[in-house]
């Protein structure tokens, strides 16, 4: 079952990167991310076409507090969400806490090795302080990128699931799951 998180307060570094919940004053580098084509629509959503498109997702991220900003050298530079599993695709789950770990970064710093290190200290975080059984994380088929965080992470593959995006159309997820330690899966 989807536990219930919030990450307001919560602030994590790693070697190059600090995790903290999304402020107002990140609004500029959120739309100069989000509105590069090719980011968005790696993890199924259209590239923002005005500041006010990222302002509306700006003051939901700072509401639901559930999505990390990634911030290197002062920057904001990408976000880590930990969203809700479709419970009825996980019936084995059913007895179990987890959450959905969900993650893009500017096409800027693709390739240096920073979102697998975000993840890493998300993974760290949630397990250690949320306690969760397991997260999952899923990845378009043809998204290459994101399957290869998802591996050096050390998520194993569960299921393939098809995916409606927010502009409509379906894709295919390859759907990973890590457990707990403790759970010596």
């Amino acid at each position: 079952m989807n536990k219930t998180i919030d990450i307001n307060g919560i602030i994590l570094h790693t070697e190059r990167l600090v995790l903290r919940p999304w402020k107002e004053s990140d609004l500029e580098d959120l739309f100069e991310y989000a509105s590069a084509d090719g980011v968005g629509q790696m993890a199924g959503w259209p590239p923002h076409k005005s500041i006010e498109e990222s302002r509306k997702r700006l003051d939901r991220f700072i509401s639901n507090k559930k999505t990390f900003a990634l911030e290197y050298q002062g920057k904001v530079i990408g976000s880590c969400g930990l969203v809700n599993y479709n419970e009825e695709h996980y019936p084995e789950l059913a007895l179990l806490n987890g959450r959905e770990i969900g993650y893009v970064l500017s096409k800027d710093y693709w390739g240096q090795g920073l979102m697998p290190e975000a993840v890493k200290a998300v993974i760290q975080y949630l397990f250690e302080v949320e306690n969760l059984d397991f997260i999952i994380a899923g990845h378009f088929e043809r998204n290459k990128q994101s399957a290869r965080v998802i591996q050096k992470c050390g998520f194993e593959y569960i299921k393939t699931i098809p995916y409606e995006t927010q502009y409509g159309t379906m894709e295919t997820s390859i759907e990973n799951i890590l457990y707990h330690p403790r759970n010596n899966r």
